[in-house]
């Protein structure tokens, strides 16, 4: 929240009738706006409006939305307010949807109220400022409000209030006509009256004395022919303010000028600080940030003077942005980019390291505000560049995907006029890849990082930095096209060079190692799939250089890989280890722990803990259905492991339910011939079978199990399950000799491939057991359920349920749940 200023005068009307306008309908709350152009004092009159009536509120928030990007990162920071996990946990993403969520629902607070400052089109923020028991004030100069939400005009000062302002702000005194004269020729404007009563109060200047030096300069205002967007009261207001510190201390002036060339939200004071000794020599500002004495003196002079507004809390400076639009203008065609130039390179040196460090967000968080404003986009400083990608980088790792995708598109339409070959343009064409992956617009990304890894084997070679990178990114992209084997030979590769390029212990080869990791468990072979996910898990808890999010990617990559080869208990034990590491780490939002919570919630109901497997998948498709919408590859298997866990407790008709809204959605995501559609399409069955509509899920069992042979081959793992179930199918139809034959082949598959002693291998025999026997073929099916029973104690103990059902002689039925890609 924005300090209170102390100077504040008047509006008591404006304020009453806001408070009545706000509260006067609790039944139908919606919206308000204070529109007026700029310096009238909106923003300032909410800020009072939130100090007055806080009493009536258990709490306020203020929200920057000049820039659509920053609103979700400001909701963002209201997490933990909430009891919400902070965003430097769950992401910018995540944290921004449960504040709206916890918000429109009231809890844990029905009184608050949203403050969103400067919000110029609707368009940009309607969608996300929430309607629910709270109260919503939005400040703007665009009277395009008036057709969406309640509006109220600020009008500029009466002149009774001007002259109470001025008389408060000027501490030695000023005589009520001595202050009607300024307000008259100051056009009564709340700003222009703010900056001048600062000056007066600075330099004792005579009323007489300031209204002759105003009038020259309105004067020479008027012959520079400025343009009409700013009051001329304002413009020469400032401008004198300007003349006078200039007089006085000319450095602080040229910071000003410097300040203008940031955006319109608080600046970290410590940008002015970090540039290296060779690049402080050659600043304009080299004087000043070589001096933090003389820093800190400038500084203090222009908050005096009203031009910069000083919270010592937050240790950030504001310009207003009408002053920094004035001093733009003021400086010269000649010298913005200069100054552009200049800020370009503060924020580049203030900021840190590895943005995909949690540490390191809150930094990112208030330099974002800067990038767009300071038109970062135009420079051609490889350090700035960096900055740029960083701060893309910054914007996914926290899961603002939205944001990360339209920062880096903006950044291309920019830097793509040097040739589609430029190094940077690749660099940035391969973090967008990652977004519209993350986004799952897998096609596009397909797409867009093929044509980018061709580009620079070509133009940087094979072995560069960067095209190692995306080679290792751009193996993810035959898997979302469900290229198992082509992702396999692909990352094969791609561990090998960055072995050789980077070593066996970087961070990077380990992301490379742990990206293999998952296509050997694609293809089924879970024994090596583990070697490699052991070893990444491992070394990244070793490494100082890999991030929470990757240890956590690979310890639930390796409690995955466990519940696979059949070792429930053991995968839970691992998969609770790492779910409790992710939330204390990453927040129980971010979009990995909802991953791993995911794949508990698969690892207890394969053990037969149906009631805790329930809890946590309802409330991790919860999660994950608000955080990323419907149509998103997370929300889609999250929707698959809460139907097949409703399914277990026996809600057969719900689960049926949300499978067929489920199987609509895959193929627009994946296409038609992905194998988790067809492993969908084999739940779905399933659920069709107990329902009662067996013809319906032999014919959707039938083509599911074509799809996952032309796929992936008839020895998967993917495919034998579906084989069981089919198998289940023609038993309840009837054709029990084909059922038999099926049944038989199946069995044999999955010994070996998986193992006698795998459950999906008992449970085929179990099946196979009950289908012997319908047939008459006792001796054979007694000594198979002798085996069979035997193996399954040990493997899982009597009390399991699989065990119960294989024994009262009932078929068993398996699912398919989806790993992360």
């Amino acid at each position: 929240m924005p300090q209170r200023n102390k100077n504040f005068t008047g509006r008591g009307e404006l304020l009453d009738k806001l408070h009545d306008s706000v509260t006067s309908d609790v039944t139908a709350v919606v919206p308000h706006a204070l529109h007026g152009f700029g310096g009238v004092g909106k923003t300032h009159v909410a800020i009072e409006y939130a100090y007055r009536y806080r009493h009536e509120y258990d709490l306020v928030w203020w929200i920057p939305a000049d820039q659509p990007m920053l609103v979700r990162s400001s909701l963002a920071g209201l997490a933990p307010h909430l009891g919400l996990p902070p965003s430097s946990a769950a992401g910018i993403e995540d944290a921004s949807a449960a504040v709206l969520d916890a918000l429109r629902r009231g809890e844990p607070y029905a009184k608050w109220l949203l403050i969103f400052d400067n919000a110029e089109q609707p368009e940009d923020i309607n969608d996300i400022v929430p309607r629910g028991p709270g109260h919503v004030l939005i400040t703007s100069r665009n009277h395009a409000w008036q057709g969406v939400v309640d509006t109220i005009p600020v009008d500029v000062f009466s002149r009774t209030e001007s002259i109470e302002f001025l008389r408060k702000r000027v501490l030695k005194g000023i005589n009520p006509q001595d202050a009607s004269r300024l307000a008259q020729e100051l056009g009564d404007l709340p700003l222009a009256l703010e900056q001048a009563g600062a000056l007066h109060a600075e330099t004792g200047m005579s009323v007489e004395e300031y209204l002759r030096l105003l009038k020259e300069q309105t004067t020479q205002l008027l012959d520079a022919n400025k343009p009409s967007d700013y009051p001329l009261s304002m413009t020469a207001a400032w401008a004198l303010s300007v003349s006078q510190l200039e007089a006085k201390m000319p450095e602080a002036v040229e910071l000003l000028r410097c300040c203008a060339f940031f955006g319109p939200e608080p600046i970290p004071r410590d940008v002015f600080g970090r540039l290296d000794e060779e690049r402080t020599a050659r600043s304009r500002l080299g004087r000043l940030l070589a001096n933090p004495i003389l820093l800190s003196k400038a500084i203090r002079e222009l908050g005096r003077y009203a031009l910069v507004r000083i919270d010592s809390g937050s240790r950030t400076i504001q310009v207003h942005r009408l002053v920094q639009a004035l001093l733009r203008e003021d400086v010269g065609e000649e010298n913005r980019q200069g100054f552009r130039e200049e800020v370009h390179l503060l924020l580049a040196a203030a900021a840190p390291d590895r943005p995909d460090d949690t540490e390191n967000w809150p930094l990112y968080a208030e330099l974002l505000g800067h990038v767009t404003p300071a038109q970062v986009k135009t420079a051609a400083d490889p350090a700035v560049r960096r900055f740029a990608l960083d701060t893309v980088r910054y914007l996914y790792s926290s899961g603002d995907y939205p944001s990360a995708r339209d920062l880096a598109q903006e950044f291309l339409e920019e830097w793509r006029a040097t040739g589609e070959s430029d190094p940077w343009v690749l660099s940035a064409q391969r973090h967008l890849g990652i977004v519209l992956r993350e986004l799952g617009d897998y096609a596009e990304a397909f797409a867009l990082n093929q044509r980018t890894l061709q580009l620079m084997r070509t133009s940087l070679g094979p072995e560069h930095e960067e095209t190692l990178l995306l080679t290792n990114s751009h193996g993810a992209d035959f898997r979302t096209r469900g290229d198992f084997t082509a992702a396999l030979e692909h990352d094969r590769e791609s561990l090998h060079r960055h072995r050789e390029k980077f070593g066996p212990k970087s961070s990077r080869t380990l992301r490379a190692l742990n990206n293999l990791a998952v296509d050997y468990l694609l293809v089924g072979d879970y024994e090596r799939a583990f070697d490699l996910q052991n070893e990444a898990f491992t070394e990244q808890r070793r490494s100082p250089n890999s991030s929470k999010v990757e240890e956590l990617s690979s310890w639930n990559g390796l409690a995955r890989i466990v519940r696979l080869r059949g070792e429930y208990f053991e995968a839970c034990d691992l998969g609770e280890d790492a779910y409790e590491f992710g939330v204390q780490a990453l927040g129980a939002d971010h979009p990995w722990t909802l991953r791993t919570a995911k794949d508990l919630s698969i690892a207890k109901r394969r053990a037969g803990l149906i009631e805790e497997a329930f809890e946590i998948a309802q409330r991790t498709f919860e999660r994950v259905e608000r955080v990323f919408g419907r149509d998103h590859p997370d929300t889609l298997a999250a929707a698959l492991c809460m139907a097949n866990t409703l399914r277990a407790m026996g809600g057969t008709v719900e689960a049926l339910e949300l499978l067929r809204d489920t199987a609509r959605r895959y193929p627009r995501i994946f296409g038609e011939n992905h194998p988790f559609r067809y492993g969908c399409d084999m739940n779905r069955a399933l659920l069709l079978r107990v329902n009662g509509d067996v013809e319906e899920a032999c014919r959707l069992d039938r083509e599911s199990l074509e799809g996952l042979d032309r796929r992936l081959g008839r020895d998967h793992h993917y495919s034998l399950t579906c084989a069981i179930n089919l198998v289940s199918d023609l038993a309840t139809l009837g054709d029990g000799e084909e059922a038999r034959v099926f049944g038989a082949d199946t069995l044999g598959r999955l010994r070996n491939l998986l193992g006698e002693d795998h459950p999906l291998t008992l449970a085929s025999a179990a099946n196979l057991v009950v289908d012997l026997r319908a047939a008459g073929e006792e001796g054979e099916a007694g000594a198979l359920a002798a085996d069979t029973f035997d193996r399954y104690r040990r493997v899982l103990g009597e009390d399991h349920p699989d065990v119960r059902v294989a024994r009262a002689g009932e078929r068993l039925d398996f699912d398919f749940d989806p790993p992360a890609l």
